[in-house]
């Protein structure tokens, strides 16, 4: 992926990111998630703690600044993802907030949807 297709796929709304990250995620049978010395990252709001997701190493790149310089971006595998992290997260009542930006949110997904 080049620069330019890396900067047309930023530019999206959530929802077409969210779309587009489906679609990776399909293609190249993995998910990329943020972690850190503890395990996976989340982020909390007063409603809602979420596993963020991308679908490639280079996004997840983008999300980390100095807040974040402690954390690195982790794949997981499509099986790995649907037979342990789905069900994990949804035990744990977590959500999944997919192909998130600095400035941008993302779409908000249940793990069991």
């Amino acid at each position: 992926m080049n620069a330019d297709e890396i900067q047309k796929v930023l530019a999206m709304n959530a929802d077409k990111r969210a779309e587009y990250h489906h679609q990776s995620v399909t293609a190249n049978r993995e998910v990329w998630t943020l972690i850190d010395d503890d395990g996976a990252v989340l982020l909390v709001d007063e409603e809602l703690d979420c596993v963020p997701v991308w679908p490639a190493e280079v996004f997840v790149k983008e999300w980390i600044n100095e807040d974040w310089a402690h954390c690195r971006p982790h794949k997981i595998s499509l099986q790995d993802w649907q037979q342990k992290w789905l069900p994990g997260l949804a035990d744990d009542d977590l959500d999944i907030i997919v192909f998130p930006l600095q400035h941008d949110g993302g779409v908000v997904e249940s793990p069991l949807a």
